[in-house]
Parts: C-alpha cells; structure tokens; sequence
C-alpha cells in the first residue's frame, strides 16, 4: 500500500485528501466536494465533527466499540474510513451490508442515524485520520442555524 502525506495527514492511495477547502454554512468540503473535517490548533472541532461524536455513541459504538476501532463482532470502522468514499459509506449505513458472520443492519430508516449520516461520516473520518482523539471534544464551533434548520426538517420538527 502507498502512503501520500498531505498537510501532516498520511492517506491510503485511492483515498481522498480529507483538507477542508471550503465551507458551506458550517460544513466542510474536501477538493471533490465531501463532508469533512476541520479541527483548529487549539482543537476546537466544527459542529459536524462534535455532533458525529455523540450521535456515534448514541448508535454506533455498542458493535463497532469504543471512537470505531471495532469489536469482536463488527469491524473498526476507523479503518474503513480511511479509504471508504462518502457514497459508499452512506449506502452501507443505509442499506446495511453482511460479510461472513458479521452483519451491519439497515439504519436508513432509523432518522437518528439517516439525519446525522454526515455527522457520523465526518467524526468517523476525523478519527481515521487521528484528527481527534478518543474523548468527546473539548471545544467546538457553533451549531448553525442552517444546520438546525435541515436537522429539525429531517426530524420531523417545525
């Protein structure tokens, strides 16, 4: 496997540079448009990131373990994410996906999964590439008002 270092990140070959290069109402882009990270020298971590963290422990963490390093019975998604594209994440939560005995249910109808899907792709991204550490973030940006917005339309919230 090739290894590319990029702004103090090593990354698989084939994956994408996780570098935010733009933002969009608090969410951060890589250079082909993915939700990603941003984490400020003084480890204030944007909203998605936080939010990913406790929506991966409110649903996630039982079978994938503690921060996604895995678990007798599911894998370490932190590995996955390292070079699992955005798409292919999402449609594994979604749809849900079965390898030999270990088996990921389909969590596309579950809205506290299917509304924070970048949420989690996000935090999930930021401890592949050990951005962030085991614990929840100290520090963090502001929830938008945007954000809000989109979370309490999926929600079913007016």
């Amino acid at each position: 496997m090739i290894s590319v270092i990029s702004g103090g990140i090593a990354f698989a070959a084939g994956a994408v540079d996780p570098t935010p290069v733009k933002s969009e109402n608090g969410k951060y882009l890589d250079k082909e448009g993915n939700p990603t990270f941003k984490v400020a020298p003084d480890g204030t971590v944007d909203w998605y990131t936080y939010s990913g963290y406790r929506r991966y422990h409110s649903e996630c963490h039982v079978c994938h373990g503690p921060d996604g390093m895995g678990s007798t019975y599911a894998p370490a998604v932190t590995d996955s994410l390292k070079t699992m594209s955005y798409g292919d994440f999402v449609g594994v939560v979604a749809s849900g996906r079965k390898s030999g005995n270990s088996v990921m249910p389909a969590l596309g109808d579950n809205p506290n999964v299917a509304c924070y899907m970048d949420d989690l792709y996000i935090y999930l991204r930021a401890r592949a590439h050990d951005a962030v550490g085991r614990v929840r973030p100290a520090k963090k940006e502001d929830k938008t008002e945007a954000y809000t917005k989109e979370e309490n339309s999926c929600m079913g919230r007016k």
